[in-house]
């Protein structure tokens, strides 16, 4: 779906939750093989029963993208993503958990180096089935500012 949102209309306080996923084994083993990262932190269930997590965790960086990927619903053809600040990986995820993603609009600011444009940041926080925080990051737009 494609929506024009201009930053003017972005309000401070507003915000979406989008629907849940399980994590599974086989994002795990696909997460791996993109990336290269076999650590037994993911990968080796017998190590990972000797650790105080007892169960494999999920890749930061899994449930960093399937958790953006979940709020990637709507297209602002105004609008384009400068990046991502203040990531942080507060809780595991196992196997079988399910998560979502709330996403809040934190701040607006002009953007220094295109007068018209703002920016606008997204607080990203990703939730598990009991509604802890598992990640969290400020995601920043740049959108164009109304014409006229």
């Amino acid at each position: 779906m494609e929506q024009t949102t201009y930053f003017e209309d972005y309000e401070i306080g507003s915000s979406r939750l989008t629907s849940g996923r399980t994590i599974t084994e086989t994002d795990f083993v696909v997460h791996a093989g993109h990336t290269g990262d076999f650590f037994p932190h993911h990968m080796d269930a017998e190590f990972m029963k000797t650790t105080p997590f007892g169960q494999r965790i999920a890749h930061g960086t899994l449930v960093f993208s399937v958790g953006v990927g979940l709020t990637a619903s709507v297209i602002n053809p105004v609008a384009f993503s400068y990046g991502y600040d203040r990531l942080r990986f507060i809780k595991p995820v196992f196997i079988g958990d399910t998560i979502r993603t709330r996403t809040t609009i934190a701040a607006k600011e002009d953007d220094p180096k295109r007068p018209g444009s703002g920016r606008v940041i997204e607080r990203v926080e990703v939730l598990n089935q009991r509604d802890e925080v598992v990640l969290a990051a400020d995601h920043i737009y740049i959108v164009e500012r109304r014409p006229g």
